[in-house]
C-alpha cells in the first residue's frame, strides 16, 4: 500500500485502506483481549475485560473515520490523467474533501492562482453554487477575500480554465510550487493550503 498525502491524487482510497486496517485491528484486538479474560478468570469481571472496553472508544473513532471516507468520492483516473496532461506548472490538489457544519463537498481536483480558485466536482450531488460560496466563507475568514472562485462539473470547461490559468502564471511568472514550499510554519498559511486545511 502506497503512502498518500492529503491534496495528492488516491489520497482517499490510501485513507480507506488504512481505515479499515485500523478498525480491523481494533476488533480483533478487543475481541481477543475479552476472550482471553472470559478464558483465563472464567468471567468478564477482569482486567482484560476493561482494556477491551476502553478501546472501544478508539475504534468507535477509527469506524466513524472509515465511514467518511467510505462515502467520500475522488478523481477518477481518467480525469487525472487529462488534468495532469494540461495543467503545466499549475499545483493541482486532488481527493479533497472540502467540510462545513452542513455537509461534505467531494472535490476531485483544485488549483489555486493568483486570487482565483478553480474547482472540479465530478460528484453530481454536490451544489456547485453552494460550494463556491463556501469556499468564499472559509477563505475570507482566514485573511484572503476578493478571490474569484469558480466550480465546474464539466471536465472539459475545467481543462479550459486551467489553460488560461496557466497562461496567466506564465505572463506573470509565478511559480505555485515554490510559494508552497516557501511558507514557513507559524506564519499565515498560504491561500492553497487553507483550501487544503478545510478538508478532510
Amino acid at each position: 500500500m502506497k503512502k498518500s498525502y492529503k491534496g495528492e491524487f488516491g489520497y482517499i482510497k490510501y485513507r480507506r485502506q488504512i481505515g479499515m486496517l485500523r478498525t480491523g485491528l481494533f476488533l480483533l484486538v478487543i475481541f481477543a483481549l475479552f476472550l482471553s479474560g472470559l478464558f483465563i478468570f472464567g468471567s468478564s469481571k477482569n482486567y482484560l475485560s476493561i482494556i477491551a472496553a476502553l478501546l472501544c472508544l478508539p475504534a468507535g473513532w477509527s469506524a466513524v473515520n472509515l465511514i467518511m471516507f467510505l462515502r467520500a468520492k475522488g478523481c477518477s483516473d481518467s480525469s487525472f490523467n487529462k488534468i495532469e496532461s494540461v495543467k503545466n506548472g499549475l499545483l493541482i490538489r486532488y481527493d479533497e474533501v472540502i467540510t462545513s457544519y452542513d455537509k461534505n463537498y467531494n472535490v476531485a481536483a483544485s488549483t489555486v492562482l493568483d486570487k482565483n480558485i478553480c474547482c472540479y466536482v465530478e460528484d453530481d450531488s454536490v451544489d456547485l453554487l453552494d460550494l463556491e460560496k463556501h469556499i468564499k466563507k472559509m477563505m475570507s475568514q482566514n485573511g484572503y477575500g476578493n478571490y474569484s472562485i469558480k466550480a465546474f462539473s464539466k471536465l472539459d470547461d475545467f481543462c479550459s480554465r486551467l489553460s488560461q490559468l496557466d497562461r496567466l502564471r506564465q505572463d506573470k511568472n509565478i511559480d505555485p510550487k515554490a510559494i508552497e514550499d516557501a511558507w514557513v510554519p507559524g506564519t499565515q498559511e498560504t491561500a492553497a493550503s487553507v483550501l487544503l486545511s478545510i478538508s478532510l
